[in-house]
């Protein structure tokens, strides 16, 4: 059943073009992460307007950032038990919505309440992700699934990076409220857009509730070795990440002499790795998963090391930025892919984990690279990246036990098939009455 329902959306995809919906899903990702961070670049022209101390105004962007965290723990699970493309128009209508109040504030409390439900409806582009790869095929087997992951990745990334440019040149020729409503508008835009684009997918049949689908998140975590090995291994890597980050912030004020402004734009820099992440995408294809997530974590390792003279070295400094951020976002896309292997019942909750554990080591590499910095400089900043790399690169691609294989291949009606809404026992039979592909098998895959 669910095999045909992809098929049903297939077939209407291609008859506008899956390429021109993988570009207009990676521009709906681009646009729906930008707007998690518009409020970063405008909180001194916002605290004048609204007569309050930037110290309270700080609590804005945290407000965007935690309702984000929220969103993609309590919504994105719905992907797997809702039609994908109603909860993205949903989603799109309601943000835009917050925009409009973020753009109407009238004092902090209320922006700080705007800001909140901004980041709780953005979680858009962990449920696009999973629709892309129904569109285009069988993400377990389909061999476009990682070129397709890439694109939309990059789209995040490059949403992500422009916000910050946009929102702050907006804001000087505009004012800051100019920012939301613009931002209003435009996803506005987009929603009328994919209502007349977007086909119709519905959920696989006979899935499970809501609820269901939320309280299986602890037991799909628990019942598939090869989704903790990636989502530990993306949360290790979230360490090296989160550190480099927050301390490059103190490298370039103390020692290299540069304001903030220069900070903001040094952050373009790393626009080669959204440019690079397809590609990522595609290499995952070609070699393996497995190949290609130990040369991208391998490039997290090698970015730290390029990164250590560039505590007084510029150039080595900006060569390192490259080659850690490539391997970051790179990883990510292929994380993601290896994780669209399994039953495209829980793409959604796989979207869930991965990206919750991912910013939780986000949070908290940027505390214990600021630990780091305060006890012993950059070098001590830059054995902790690799340390934390080096861990995500061992525990993502150590060779593969039986359990960390995919589990056979499920249809809606399938039985013993180790889906995560089945009783433990009914798991372990699939398990011993099904055979699992062999090693070369999954490492060809």
């Amino acid at each position: 059943m669910i095999e045909s329902n992809v098929s049903a959306g297939q077939s209407r995809a291609s008859g506008g073009g899956t390429r021109r919906l993988t570009l207009l899903l990676t521009a709906t990702s681009a646009v729906t992460a930008a707007n998690v961070y518009l409020s970063q670049p405008l909180m001194g022209a916002a605290a004048a307007s609204l007569r309050a101390g930037p110290d309270a105004l700080a609590a804005v962007p945290t407000a965007t950032q935690l309702g984000y965290a929220a969103g993609i723990l309590l919504l994105v699970p719905a992907g797997d038990s809702h039609d994908r493309r109603r909860l993205i128009l949903a989603l799109g209508t309601a943000s835009a919505v917050a925009l409009a109040g973020c753009a109407l504030a009238p004092s902090v409390g209320w922006l700080v309440v705007a800001g909140f439900a901004v980041g709780l409806l953005s979680p858009v582009p962990q449920l696009v992700t999973p629709l892309a790869v129904a569109l285009a095929g069988d993400g377990r087997t389909g061999p476009g699934a990682g070129r397709i992951v890439g694109t939309v990745q990059g789209g995040l990334l490059m949403g992500v990076l422009a916000s910050r440019a946009y929102s702050g040149s907006l804001a000087e020729l505009a004012g800051w409220r100019a920012v939301f409503g613009c931002s209003c508008l435009l996803t506005l835009l987009l929603v009328l857009v994919l209502r007349g684009t977007l086909p119709y997918v519905p959920a696989a049949s006979g899935a499970a509730s809501y609820r269901a689908t939320l309280s299986s998140l602890p037991r799909l975590f628990l019942a598939h070795p090869l989704v903790r090995r990636i989502t530990v291994s993306g949360a290790l890597v979230g360490i090296a990440f989160g550190a480099f980050w927050t301390t490059l912030t103190f490298l370039l004020e103390q020692h290299y002499r540069v304001g903030p402004t220069g900070i903001g734009l040094f952050g373009l820099v790393a626009a080669a790795s959204a440019l690079l992440s397809p590609f990522a995408g595609r290499l995952a294809d070609r070699i393996g998963r497995r190949g290609a997530l130990a040369a991208l974590i391998g490039l997290v390792v090698a970015g730290w090391l390029v990164l250590l003279p560039g505590g007084t070295r510029f150039w080595w400094l900006v060569a390192g930025v490259i080659v850690l951020d490539v391997g970051v976002w790179g990883g990510q896309a292929v994380s993601q892919t290896v994780l669209f292997t399994l039953d495209p019942r829980v793409h959604s909750r796989l979207n869930t984990l991965y990206f919750a554990f991912r910013f939780l080591g986000i949070a908290l590499g940027s505390l214990v690279g600021s630990l780091a910095w305060a006890g012993g400089g950059w070098p001590a900043v830059v054995g902790t990246g690799v340390v934390a790399a080096v861990a995500g690169l061992v525990v993502g691609v150590l060779p593969a036990r039986d359990g960390d294989r995919p589990p056979p291949s499920t249809g809606a009606g399938a039985t013993g098939a180790g889906g995560p809404d089945q009783p433990v026992s009914e798991r372990r039979a699939g398990r011993r009455r099904r055979r699992y592909p062999s090693r070369t098998a999954w490492l060809r895959r």
